[in-house]
This record gives C-alpha cells, structure tokens and sequence, in this order.
C-alpha cells in the first residue's frame, strides 16, 4: 500500500507514525483490514505517536490482528514482523517457555518436520519474547521458580532427613534440616563462614566452623543465590551446619548408541575477525567432506555441534573495528553460512549463539536475528537454538538418544576468580572445572551478576534435566572429562590469540575437533591447527 493512502488512514485516527515504521508498513499492507493493526495500537497505548517501541510493546494487540488474517497475508507479514523485531507467532496470542522441534532422518534433507516415524533429533529451546521493562516483582518470580525447582531436586537427598521450613524451627537447639537459597556470605572474625540462608518462609544464619576442614572447604565452595541443603544443630536463630548438600548433577551409567554413528564439537569461528584461521576451517571442512573411503571416520560424523560465536560480530568491545577483516554483520552471517553450506547434507549442524553473534547480552540468548543470518536459515542441514538449549540425537525407535546441553560460557570467568578451588587450578585454563562446578550446582548462572539475564517466570538456567553430554565454548580451551558420567567438552577457538587475552593470561586452543564415538564412547581429537 501506498504511503499517502497509510497517512490519510492515520489522520483520520489521529494517529502520527514513526517515519521507519511508515516506510515499513507501506511495503507490508495491502488494505484498509490490516491497517487496523495501528488502530488497535493507538486504542492500546494511548499514544498518538506509533513508533517500533511502541509496535514491541503491544505484541498482544498486534498478535489480535494478525490472526484474523488469512494465511496468504500471514506470510506476507513475516518481513514486517522480523524487521519490527517481533519475535511471535502471529497465529497465537501467547507464547510459551519451552519450544521443542523434532527432526526427521538427515537424509531427507528436511530440517523442521514433525509428525514423522523416524525422528533421530530433537531441539529443546527457550523462545525469549522480552518486551517488557523488568520490574522487581519479576526478579521475585525468577528466585521463587529457582528455589522451587532445586527443591525438588534436593529433598530427595538420602542426607536431608526431616526436612523443616525455617519458620518451623523452635527455640530450643535441635537437629535439622532444610532447604534455601543463599542470599548472603560472608567472613567473620574467628574465620567461620556464616551464610544467611532463606526459603519461602523465612531466613535464618548458617555458620560454618572453620575447625572442620572437610566442611569449611565445602562451604568456601558456596557461591552466592545457589540453592542447597543444610544439615545441622539450631534453633530459631542460627543453625551450626555439620553438613552441606549440593543439588549435584549425575546419571547411573554412560550410554551407548545402537549403531555406530560420530558427534563432532566446535565453538567460536569468529568469522570476519582478521585472526580467524579460515585455511584452517577450509581443512575442517574438507575433512568432513572425505568420504571416499568406505567406512571412513568422517563418513561417520552424524552431528556437529558449533556452541556460539560463529562471527566476530560488531562493536563486541571498544574499537573493535580494526581487528575486522570484514565490517558487516550481514556478509559476516554470508561468509560462515557459504563455508557451512559446503559441508555434506548428511551432517546434521546444530547452532546456537553467542556474546558475538548480534543477539542480546541478556541471556537466554534468542535465535540468530534473520534480519542478519538469513543465510543461514535457508541452510537444509542446520538447526538453529538458543543459549542455552537441550538437544537430542541419535534418537531411534529403539534407543531415547543422548541428551546434550549447550551453553555458550558467558558466566564462567566469574567463576573462575570467585571459587577457591577454581582458582587454585587457574580454571580459566580448565574449563572443565568450571562445567563440574557448575553442574555440582545443577545451574549455569548461579550468581545474580555472573551474566545478565532476563528475569524469566521460570529460571530457565537451572540444570533440571542432566546431560549425557555438556558442552560449552567462549574460554577457547579445549577440554574433554566426565564429571559424574557426564561427558563435558570445551571447545577450541578458530581465532588466532588476541590482545585481550594475553594481557587476561588466558592460553587458549586452536581448531582442536573433540569427535565422540556414540556406540563404544571413544573420544578423539582430531588437530587442524
């Protein structure tokens, strides 16, 4: 629709319009029928002047409109709806938590299909629709959802025995137990620890004696709002632990594919850095693509896995512009998706975004913007997710397959300078520390400031399923350990050192592929340094 034929509907209304917003609707409307879109936002907000803002603040009025439309005009708004950044399902008015797709065999080339026998991935991702200000009652709801769901996880412990809420302890000192978050830590003179610990009901100090070894090294090991399990003598104003419980993660034994099929693990391309080592990606590739012999290695690789940061992205630190090779978003999304597009069909490619790939800090981090990675949408191979995400593979009728959580890495420098043991290990060189530590917490983010996040409803970061498989990038150290059965990979860079992390004393490990044999559980890394 014309612009003219739009402004004249508008001041009809009284309705003034962003001059982008104006320019985009003229390309997206066709009638009088869809423009009620703006009507029903001036109606909504109050507002006369409609800018992108003000669209992102009524998704639910937008939402209204749209899903009268016929689906021939549904498909024509998708432009519209991207570029207004609007990340909704125009058919729904609301959107849940949790999205799962399956996926159907490799060989058909279909990358988003259900209703299929033979579904051998599945993707568990976090749709994160944020369009709202937090408020501090939103910061209530994330802790409460936290607590709730580690809750359940603790009091199942075989130690936590008579479990009280902590408005039910009495005056006099007895023993017991309980389950909170910790909201406070700290040193006291004698050198005990003393936590204050809250549940829904109340709060109550925790101290530590710094004459137990064994326990005050476990409560050195407490990181701010964790949740865990206290065991101690008390009353109603403070508990002298005798034990400390984690929520812990852990599963009985290591599974085994049926069939002989690989998974291989990359994180942090940086394509369009000036250090990226694309001769050394090109071999990579190459390799995957090998499949002359029968029976080969590569013919075997089923799942790659590449955990964030596939572009050097734009303005990520101060004058950033001179270590780019390339200086645009949209050709940095071009650049990797033809060097992924060259690699076989038969390879499933699942993606998931990093601090570098032009979505938000704030985790959990949404899908790749298609205003910028359309490329890589259009790519029949590849599944894309958010950070973090669960996902599934080599499923088949026969075997559930593995379950592999993805998590970028954004919290861990944080806790490589908090924890004690992390830092006697110079974790920032032992990622895998990290991830156990961390999975012995059953969270990813544990500590309100490790990351910024969006105060979800529910704390999506909490580890509620455990892995077969965890893996994680953004330390560029390359990694491989199990921690309670669960196999924990870190992965390598494809960028060369930088300033940065030489004055961080970060010894970071290039194009190093850790290849993970799912029948008999071998692990391999293969070097394209």
């Amino acid at each position: 629709m014309e612009e003219k034929e739009i402004l004249k509907f508008c001041l009809k209304k009284g309705i003034l319009l962003d001059k982008e917003v104006l320019s985009l609707l003229s390309e997206a409307l066709e009638s009088e029928s869809e423009m009620k879109v703006i009507e029903k936002i001036r109606e909504n907000s109050q507002k006369k002047f409609i800018t992108k803002n003000v669209f992102c603040e009524n998704i639910k009025q937008v939402n209204q409109v749209f899903s009268t439309l016929s689906e021939d005009k549904k498909k024509k708004l998708e432009t519209l709806k991207i570029k207004l950044g609007l990340e909704l399902e125009i058919s729904k008015e609301s959107i849940p938590l949790i999205q799962e797709t399956s996926v159907i065999a490799k060989d058909s080339g279909i990358n988003s299909s259900r209703g299929l026998d033979e579904e051998n991935v599945k993707v568990k991702s976090l749709i994160s629709c944020v369009n709202k200000k937090p408020e501090v009652e939103d910061f209530v709801k994330f802790f409460k959802s936290r607590l709730t769901k580690m809750r359940g996880i603790l009091q199942t412990h075989a130690n936590l025995k008579d479990l009280v809420s902590i408005n039910k302890l009495s005056g006099n000192r007895h023993k017991v137990s309980i389950i909170g978050i910790v909201s406070s830590k700290k040193t006291t003179q004698n050198k005990n620890i003393l936590l204050e610990v809250e549940d829904f009901t109340g709060k109550i100090r925790v101290l530590i004696n710094q004459n137990r070894p064994g326990l005050y090294e476990k409560g050195e090991e407490i990181t701010a709002d964790s949740v865990i399990g206290v065991v101690g003598a008390g009353n109603g104003e403070i508990i002298f632990a005798e034990d400390i419980i984690y929520p812990d993660s852990m599963i009985a034994e290591r599974k085994r594919a049926p069939t002989e099929e690989l998974a291989a693990f990359i994180g942090d391309v940086h394509y369009g850095s000036k250090l990226f080592m694309k001769e050394n990606f090109i071999k990579f590739v190459e390799y995957l693509n090998d499949v002359s012999a029968p029976g080969s290695e590569a013919s075997k690789i089923k799942y790659l896995f590449i955990v964030g940061d596939l572009v050097a992205g734009i303005g990520i630190y101060p004058e950033q512009e001179p270590d780019l090779e390339v200086k645009d978003l949209e050709k940095q999304f071009q650049g990797i998706a033809e060097l992924l597009g060259k690699i076989r069909k038969d390879i499933t490619i699942i993606l998931s975004p990093g601090n570098h790939d032009g979505v938000r800090l704030m985790e959990p981090q949404p899908l790749f913007d298609k205003k910028y990675a359309a490329p890589l949408y259009s790519l029949k191979n590849v599944i894309i997710t958010t950070n973090p995400a669960y996902a599934t593979i080599a499923c088949s009728k026969r075997f559930s397959g593995f379950d592999v959580l993805t998590y970028h890495g954004y919290s861990y420098p944080y806790y490589v300078d908090k924890i004690p043991s992390l830092i006697k290990v110079d974790a920032i060189n032992s990622p895998d520390k990290i991830m156990a530590y961390l999975l012995k917490n059953r969270h990813l983010s544990p500590t309100h400031s490790s990351v910024q996040y969006y105060p979800l409803e529910e704390d999506p970061f909490v580890i509620e399923k455990v892995p077969d498989i965890f893996v994680s990038g953004h330390i560029h150290k390359s990694a491989v350990s199990y921690y309670n059965n669960i196999l924990m990979i870190s992965c390598s860079a494809w960028e060369s050192i930088t300033a940065f992390q030489e004055k961080m004393g970060n010894k970071p490990d290039f194009c190093k592929v850790p290849i993970v044999n799912l029948k008999n559980r071998t692990v391999k890394i293969l070097d394209f340094e």
